[in-house]
């Protein structure tokens, strides 16, 4: 991937920017400045540690702390996380959101903004903050738009979409990305087992991370 200006990443949870941590990494070593919009603290998130060391109380503290320690680790050095609460995305007020994405996109200019593919997200969360930047980015003049790369994952995806057209291979940066993940504690302590498995599969989901272009008409 070629250098970058600048970098807005908006996604909804704490740990979400685990499928770019690698391509955001090797900009940032190049120089490139990173900002990363978290819209929740993910507080209704499933985990609590294993053992247990959080509960539904103290998980929204619990996780702004991991996700400030993932993006030290990373390098992110701008972090704004704006307090909307976890699975009520869709519920906001959409014009509301996507204004305060465009003033975000106002202010930094960016070249580049990664977020979630509405549709092809898993999580209502994840396609309501893509479809939100997608709307921000459609208002403004076509001139002026950076580019929107969205991270996919459902089921039937490459089908849909057809195959990604950017894929980073960042595998010098796999153990960056077990150690960035690690931070969630909370959410992925679980799979510790996992994270530092070493067999074909594992080289390959830690070496490449793929993206789609949102084509906007």
């Amino acid at each position: 991937m070629e250098r970058q200006r600048h970098i807005l990443i908006v996604l909804p949870h704490p740990d979400d920017e685990t499928g770019m941590t690698g391509t955001v990494a090797g900009q940032i070593r190049d120089g490139v400045p990173v900002t990363y919009v978290c819209l929740t603290l993910g507080e209704m998130g499933r985990n609590m540690g294993v053992p247990p060391f959080a509960n539904r109380v103290t998980l929204p503290s619990i996780r702004r702390q991991e996700l400030e320690e993932a993006c030290r680790r990373i390098g992110i050095a701008d972090v704004r996380m704006w307090g909307y609460r976890d699975k009520t995305i869709e519920f906001e007020d959409r014009d509301a959101l996507v204004r305060r994405i465009q003033d975000v996109v106002e202010e930094l200019n960016p070249s580049v903004i990664f977020t979630f593919y509405p549709g092809y997200s898993v999580h209502p969360d994840h396609d309501a903050c893509g479809a939100a930047v997608i709307a921000a980015v459609a208002g403004m003049p076509k001139e002026a738009r950076p580019r929107v790369l969205c991270v996919a994952f459902a089921k039937g995806c490459e089908e849909a979409l057809g195959e990604p057209d950017t894929v980073v291979d960042v595998s010098e940066f796999a153990d960056l990305k077990r150690y960035a993940l690690q931070a969630h504690r909370s959410q992925f302590q679980h799979m510790s087992g996992i994270l530092l498995k070493e067999d074909e599969q594992a080289r390959s989901r830690w070496s490449r991370e793929r993206f789609w272009t949102y084509r906007f008409d």
